[in-house]
């Protein structure tokens, strides 16, 4: 059934007008890469501990990799093409795409009898979560409501760790079946649930107003920003104001190229670029990646070695980072982002040279003369390390890309900071069995020293983009203040305020 809008045009009848529950909404449609991924990571985890794994696929060191690190190829191609056919179809049309392209990767990775077929369905599985992920960043962005927007945006790599956990659990439970293939084939079915829910979700949730708008789609423009801010109430006096600063912000960007060459060319596009896809690849070398795929052969080089103690521990250890994100979530919203990513940063590097010190004295005594106090203090270590990355780059890997880049570069930004966080994760996930083997302890030194370079550039070339609609983060970089000028902001969100009151009033003259 079909209902009339305010502006006339026809919408299903369950399109919800509540804003809370279209928010919630909205999220649980964006969430679906960020849970594919971090469900994968906790399954190729568990998986790279399992007996009944290693013995199906006669995995060595090399081949662990290539299994372990496929999903990345994936998410290499997938931004190669996710950000145009955003921009082209519309957020949701992408996201369902790459949904049902994930499940297809499911399908394959489920089914699979030999490695061949194994890489294949993971490279399949990371093309759509790639792709579905540049999209649901992008679109929550865009939709949810800017006063919100960090805790929405924020949470949305959030539920990375609901899907670790689960695939961490249901590992654990079919890690009792020693002898049969079920045991990681179960879980692998499993990974498809959030890409169906998220196709499942989609018909009740608006396209993007930014992008209807960028598209001449007016009418709808105006009610999708109506349904997320008023309860579709279209002739609000806030929906009218946002409505009109959207419009006028667009309105500026279609005048502008976003080639390549010509956000190069423009120096402030070229600075926008350059911070909002730093945070892609600067998340992926701090050093977590040998704790989120490869924790067996980390536990079992700080001494512990039990296969069951390290499956346990893989649960506990993303239940705690869970934790761990929301409260980095409520910190970017109450502290900043730039300030909670320098403290964590920080946190990270003194971690990492702590476990390597740790590590370094568990491979000179062996285990029969490392105390069991050295032991419980390097997990407690690995924790912490993992703790705060999720705390500290968890909740801004889709929050500050998108703040940072206006509508014009912001789909094909985001992409391009995805395709290095694949690249160089694909790089990396394939060589740290290797490096782990060969060098041990050395390898948390050498990742300590260049994380170094990764916080002299948040401290040196990161804005503040705490409190700020999209649009008004624009004040920022066309001024060239390397932080927030609040005057000018200050003065913008006046106008808009007594532009707000005069529509109030002519509404309503008594």
């Amino acid at each position: 059934m079909l209902r009339k809008t305010h502006t006339g045009t026809w919408l299903p009848a369950w399109v919800p007008e509540s804003t809370l529950v279209l928010s919630l909404l909205l999220i649980m449609c964006s969430f679906v890469q960020s849970c594919t991924v971090g469900y994968d990571t906790a399954l190729l985890n568990a998986l790279n501990i399992l007996p009944a794994y290693n013995n199906y696929f006669r995995l060595s060191a090399a081949t662990t990799g290539l299994n372990t690190a496929s999903i990345f190829i994936g998410g290499i191609l997938g931004p190669l093409f996710a950000g145009t056919m955003a921009d082209r179809l519309g957020r949701r049309l992408a996201i369902f795409w790459s949904s049902l392209v994930a499940i297809i990767g499911v399908v394959l990775q489920t089914a699979s009898q030999n490695i061949a077929m194994f890489v294949v369905g993971r490279i399949i599985i990371g093309l759509g979560a790639a792709s579905c992920g540049i999209a649901g960043g992008v679109y929550l962005s865009e939709s949810f409501p800017s006063r919100f927007r960090a805790w929405g945006v924020g949470s949305l790599n959030d539920f990375y760790w609901i899907g670790a956990i689960l695939a961490a659990g249901i590992t654990l439970g079919t890690g009792t079946w020693t002898s049969s293939s079920w045991a990681w084939r179960v879980p692998s079915l499993i990974q498809g649930l959030f890409s169906l829910l998220c196709i499942l979700i989609l018909p009740f949730v608006p396209e993007s107003p930014r992008w209807l708008q960028y598209q001449g789609y007016f009418d709808e423009a105006r009610l999708a920003v109506a349904q997320t801010n008023a309860n579709g109430n279209i002739s609000d006096p806030v929906v009218i104001s946002i409505y009109e600063e959207i419009a006028g912000a667009l309105k500026s960007d279609k005048e502008c190229k976003s080639s390549i060459v010509e956000i190069f060319k423009d120096p402030i596009l070229r600075r926008r670029f350059l911070i909002g896809t730093s945070v892609g690849p600067m998340s992926t070398v701090v050093g977590n990646l040998i704790s989120l795929f490869y924790l067996g052969p980390e536990l079992s080089m700080a001494g512990v070695t039990d296969s069951r103690a390290q499956l346990h521990i893989n649960l506990v250890l993303n239940a705690w980072c869970l934790f761990c994100c929301l409260l980095g979530t409520f910190l970017v919203t109450s502290w900043g982002r730039r300030p909670t990513a320098l403290v964590g940063q920080s946190l990270l590097i003194a971690c990492l040279f702590i476990i390597g010190g740790l590590t370094k004295v568990y491979a000179d005594n062996g285990p029969n003369d490392t105390s069991t106090s050295l032991l419980y203090g390097n997990v407690a270590v690995i924790f912490l390390f993992q703790g705060f990355y999720s705390l500290a780059w968890t909740p801004l890997i889709y929050l500050y890309p998108t703040e940072v880049m206006n509508y014009s570069i912001r789909a094909n930004g985001v992409a391009f900071s995805e395709f290095m966080l694949s690249s160089l994760t694909l790089l990396l996930v394939f060589v740290m069995p290797i490096a782990l083997e060969n060098i041990g302890w050395k390898m948390y030194i050498i990742n300590g020293s260049w994380d170094v370079i990764v916080l002299l550039i948040v401290a040196l070339f990161w804005v503040e983009t705490k409190g700020k609609t999209l649009e008004e983060v624009d004040t920022i970089f066309e001024r060239g203040s390397p932080h927030s000028n609040e005057s000018d902001i200050e003065a913008r969100r006046g106008q808009k305020t007594i532009h707000v009151v005069e529509v109030t009033l002519q509404q309503n003259p008594s």
